[in-house]
C-alpha cells in the first residue's frame, strides 16, 4: 500500500509557475507508475500525464503537454509536477496517483487503474 501526500498548490497569477510535489510512503516507490490528474467541480478527473517506474518514459495528455513536466526522484520517494505559464483554466484540484507498473518502462493512462490517490492540492490561477 502507498500513502501519497501532495503539496505546493496555492494562488498564482496567470503566466506564473508552480511546482507540485507528491511524497510517498509505504510500499516500494519504484514499483509504481506515478500519474498527475486534475479535477474541477462538476467534471471528471483528467489525466495530465504519468511517469514510468524508472522515469525513462513519460506520457502527457493534451491538457498536460507543453507547459507541464513530470519528474520523479525514487531516492526521495517523490514525484513532481512542474507547471509553467499557468492560465486561469488550469484552476483545479490536482492529484497524484500510483499504479502498479509491471515493467520499468510501463505507463498508465487509465484513471481506474490507479490504486492509490493523494488527497489533492488546490491550484488557483488568477487573471
Amino acid at each position: 500500500q502507498v500513502h501519497l501526500v501532495e503539496s505546493g498548490g496555492g494562488l498564482v497569477q496567470a503566466g506564473g509557475s508552480l511546482r507540485l510535489s507528491c511524497a510517498a510512503s509505504g510500499d516500494t516507490f519504484s514499483s509504481y507508475v506515478l500519474g498527475w490528474f486534475r479535477q474541477v467541480p462538476g467534471k471528471e478527473r483528467d489525466i495530465l500525464g504519468c511517469i514510468s517506474r524508472s522515469a525513462g518514459t513519460t506520457y502527457y495528455s493534451d491538457s498536460g503537454k507543453g507547459r507541464f513536466t513530470i519528474s520523479r526522484d525514487n531516492d526521495a520517494n517523490t514525484v513532481y509536477l512542474q507547471m509553467n505559464d499557468l492560465k486561469p483554466e488550469d484552476t483545479a484540484v490536482y492529484y497524484c496517483a500510483a499504479a502498479r507498473g509491471p515493467h520499468e518502462a510501463s505507463i498508465e493512462v487509465r484513471a481506474f487503474a490507479y490504486n492509490y490517490w493523494g488527497q489533492g492540492t488546490q491550484v488557483t490561477v488568477s487573471s
